[in-house]
């Protein structure tokens, strides 16, 4: 994928953030080129190298179709929960480093859900904290509405798949 400077991007578990700048350096003898990102959320910057783009996950945001399809997700009824809680910390965390938004929504039903049942872990409850806060923020930047908004819908939508029947 090819990615310029202006483009508005998310890279996994730190959100979006646009490209500033591509920078290039000679190490050990090679050239090299990375993009200097900055993350909109915080400010703080990040240096990715160009050549591993794909390996991190860094991709471009939603457009406004996908995120009709990100509320479909959200609203669908479809909950995986592992029993297990390092088998499903696992998964969840292997979700939330794919940079997949599908996947960060999955993740957020699965823990909003398991929260309505029990307490959750200090860990999940950053993961579930971190998967809303990702899901939010992507939706908002694309949408041009306040986060508030966006989030109130999000939970709206979560709120729906949690009321449907389920299967296991």
């Amino acid at each position: 994928m090819d990615f310029k400077v202006g483009d508005k991007v998310v890279y996994p578990n730190h959100g979006v953030g646009v490209i500033e700048e591509v920078l290039r350096t000679q190490a050990g003898g090679t050239d090299q080129a990375f993009f200097r990102l900055r993350i909109v959320a915080n400010g703080s910057t990040v240096l990715i190298p160009t050549a591993n783009t794909i390996q991190v996950g860094l991709r471009k945001v939603l457009t406004r179709k996908d995120v009709d399809k990100v509320y479909k997700v959200l609203r669908n009824g479809n909950i995986d929960i592992t029993s297990d809680w390092k088998g499903r910390f696992q998964e969840h965390s292997d979700k939330m480093r794919s940079g997949n938004i599908y996947e960060v929504a999955a993740v957020l039903k699965s823990l909003t859900l398991l929260s309505k049942s029990k307490n959750l872990s200090y860990r999940e409850r950053k993961m579930l904290d971190k998967s809303k806060y990702l899901v939010v923020s992507e939706i908002a930047s694309v949408s041009n509405m306040e986060e508030t908004e966006v989030e109130q819908r999000v939970d709206r939508a979560v709120a729906v798949s949690i009321k449907k029947p389920r299967d296991h």
